[in-house]
């Protein structure tokens, strides 16, 4: 089969959010009394109309978004807005015209809610053109709601192509034939329908989601299943529970975290290793023949193979897959050094600045270790749900270096898992802390 047309949709929200910046900024200049518009008032409202649309939602809008919830998150972001306007001119009492900024506050309503309305109309009509992803469905069961939801997927402005329909999945062979299928042809999305669907049966699809990264969508027949674990989203008028993943799935948070990953690798290629990688050089050269980086295929997001870079340690060998032991006679003079203290692992800015990897996440395994760990240890694929990481929460707990027993990578999955699920700004930079306190107090498992 057609395997997913993959595309640029992934773009549209974060530039619909520098747009809006842009916008926002240029009104003020243009509208708002020379004084009250400085440098400060700049950064005020570009930090206000980020903290406020990541609390409101602003820019998750998809195809299947009623144009009712759109009013309802332009309603919520321009109030919100407007109030921290009116607070910052206070400040300039003999300068603040109210009705200067209500001026200010229409046009900007007017401008982002020209461009939102106008970006949801071409995804909605025009999504080919703008090589917009189309996403493989099945569906599983049936139901008024169902039969609703088989008239929406054929719809092509939803973006989706609706490959086949299943019978109901409570049963193991409808079960084992949808999730055959979804594996052999690429499917993007299953969704099932919750009716006469056992807790135990809902748990098998979440399991087969989260092992083999497909998105698994429930479609109730009535509201008593709703709680916490869910995503409530209307397709047309027919409710659809997908699994919340986490807030690093959202856009702006993965443009937020994706920005500080590029100006953080950057500061570290320009003032570290513009200089480290010469004398590394000299020092790999001498001691052994091979290439200075070492480069090694490793399963990335949605389990993607990339290639990771690292100083090479060992003196060149055809044993790759194998991680480095205690003593490892395949590790160098320089090379132990380097492992030691992490250094080895520095050119994987570069990972980061590719896209490749993220300054903070789950370490990259190999894939010996996918292939070992994947099947025997519960949510051990979560972990390629993000983007691996230069270090980890598991990292700075102690989980690192070589895997000598089950335990160890069960205790590893625990805190990469925890990370995906509780990330924040803050536990990035804590980590980040830790990493650089651990590399100079030295660590048992580094070698």
């Amino acid at each position: 089969m057609e395997g997913t047309k993959k595309g640029y949709s992934k773009f549209i929200r974060p530039a619909t959010y520098i747009l809006d910046l842009i916008a926002i900024n240029a009104i003020a200049f243009l509208v708002l009394s020379t004084s009250l518009v400085s440098a400060y008032f700049h950064i005020f409202i570009t930090l206000s109309w980020s903290i406020i649309s990541l609390n409101v939602s602003f820019y998750e809008v998809f195809r299947y978004t009623k144009i009712i919830e759109i009013l309802n998150k332009l309603v919520k972001q321009f109030f919100l807005y407007t109030i921290l306007c009116y607070s910052f001119a206070g400040f300039y009492e003999e300068d603040t015209d109210a009705k200067t900024i209500f001026i200010y506050i229409l046009v900007c309503l007017f401008t982002i809610s020209s461009i939102k309305f106008a970006i949801y109309h071409s995804l909605k009509k025009f999504g080919w053109l703008l090589f917009d992803s189309i996403k493989h469905a099945i569906i599983l069961g049936k139901g008024v709601n169902i039969e609703n939801l088989t008239e929406v997927l054929e719809n092509p402005d939803y973006g989706y192509r609706l490959v086949k329909r299943f019978g109901a999945g409570d049963t193991k062979e409808d079960m084992a034939a949808a999730f055959d299928f979804a594996l052999r042809e690429g499917i993007d999305e299953l969704f099932v329908s919750l009716s006469d669907l056992s807790k135990t049966k809902i748990n098998e699809f979440v399991e087969f989601s989260e092992h083999h990264l497909k998105t698994i969508k429930f479609v109730p027949e009535n509201r008593e299943i709703f709680d916490n674990n869910f995503k409530l989203d209307y397709y047309g008028y027919v409710p659809v529970l997908s699994i919340n993943r986490t807030v690093l799935h959202e856009p702006i948070t993965k443009m937020f975290k994706r920005t500080f990953d590029i100006l953080f690798s950057l500061f570290v290629i320009v003032f570290v290793l513009s200089w480290l990688t010469p004398l590394l050089a000299i020092l790999i050269k001498m001691e052994s023949k091979g290439p200075v980086f070492f480069r090694q295929g490793r399963p990335g997001i949605d389990e993607t193979e990339f290639m990771c870079f690292k100083y090479r340690s060992m003196q060149i060998n055809k044993t790759t897959e194998k991680e480095a032991s205690k003593n490892d006679p395949r590790v160098t003079r320089i090379g132990k050094f380097m492992r030691k203290t992490s250094i080895d692992e520095l050119p994987q800015f570069l990972n980061v600045l590719l896209g490749d990897m993220s300054v903070v996440g789950p370490r990259p395994h190999l894939w010996s270790q996918n292939k070992a760990y994947g099947n025997r240890i519960k949510r051990y694929m979560v972990r390629h749900y993000v983007k691996p990481g230069i270090t980890g929460l598991a990292q700075v707990r102690g989980f690192r270096g070589e895997i000598e027993t089950d335990e160890d990578m069960i205790n590893r999955i625990k805190y990469d898992v925890f990370y995906i699920e509780n990330w924040s700004l803050i536990l990035d930079l804590k980590i980040i802390a830790q990493t650089v306190i651990n590399i100079f107090q030295g660590e048992e498992k580094a070698y």
